[in-house]
């Protein structure tokens, strides 16, 4: 059975010991389960919350491995290989593969600006290297590298793997284009924190976001809101949780759901260095939309 990608996908942060440097695995074990147990539909280690980027081979390794052991299949898990080399993504993705992952996400990082002949073979050889899904992922403001939707329809059409997209441009216009240039064959999940409602609305699978660490029954309101078709109290769920999100996105997400972890009872560093966690005002803030959402519940 072809494992399903919808709803709610929440993507884990990487805890470290007080000075940064160790990893907290147990740590990681407790956000996990808070994920699962928020009602998440699918789990995403390793991504940009998750400080994938900032870890050695050895880290990234012990990592992976302990989330997909820990997750056990209890929802499907999509792992971020993004490398700056082919090798270095292949590599991560035969060995999320080897231990159980059900699919990979693939964001096509670069220090050199890559041609669109060059992306497309990155995700030929990472294609060709596994046997499970790639979701494509598109996020200029992190990668530097921004495909046009017409170069992710291409590359969907000559990997058969690449079977999803997460869109990150903050651009709805994006999206509008992948369902009409792709003729609603290709799934499309959002990836930017303030377009959730518009996203759906424009018929995103799913919505990718590290908020699930914090308001998992707002972001799973949401979504239940959207399947029933009641957009009036999908709406009104969304404007309800607009301002954190836009905190989120405008504070960085490993120092805001990192803060924002700790405010719950859950200690789990700050983000690696050179990223700062957040400063005493913000996390105030944080503290006052954290407050205020459970208020009004």
């Amino acid at each position: 059975m072809t494992t399903q990608f919808h709803g709610i996908i929440g993507y884990t942060i990487t805890p470290f010991s007080h000075d940064g440097e160790q990893l907290d695995l147990p740590a990681l074990g407790q956000s996990i389960d808070r994920l699962i147990d928020g009602g998440v539909q699918v789990i995403a280690p390793l991504g940009s919350t998750g400080e994938g980027a900032y870890l050695s081979d050895s880290e990234w390794q012990q990592v992976a491995q302990y989330s997909l052991e820990r997750i056990g299949k209890r929802v499907p898990s999509i792992v971020s290989v993004s490398d700056l080399t082919t090798a270095g993504a292949v590599r991560r993705a035969r060995f999320a593969q080897q231990h159980g992952a059900d699919a990979v996400m693939v964001l096509p990082a670069a220090y050199w600006k890559l041609s669109e002949a060059e992306i497309l073979q990155h995700y030929r050889a990472i294609g060709a290297a596994i046997d499970i899904p790639i979701m494509l992922y598109n996020n200029p403001a992190t990668s530097g590298t921004d495909m046009p939707v017409e170069l992710i329809l291409r590359i969907v059409r000559e990997v058969d793997n690449v079977t999803m997209v997460k869109e990150s441009t903050g651009d709805i216009q994006r999206m509008h284009k992948l369902q009409l240039l792709g003729e609603g064959q290709v799934p499309f999940y959002n990836g930017c924190n303030p377009l959730a409602l518009e996203a759906f609305v424009a018929g995103a699978k799913g919505w990718c976001t590290a908020a699930a660490n914090l308001i998992p029954a707002l972001n799973q309101q949401l979504y239940q809101a959207v399947l029933a078709g009641d957009l009036a109290q999908a709406q009104a769920l969304f404007y309800r949780q607009l301002p954190l999100l836009d905190f989120i996105l405008k504070g960085g997400l490993p120092a805001t759901i990192k803060a924002g972890l700790g405010m719950t009872g859950l200690p789990v560093g700050e983000p690696r260095r050179p990223v700062f966690g957040l400063d005493e005002p913000n996390r105030v803030k944080l503290q006052g939309l954290l407050d205020e959402l459970r208020q009004l519940k």
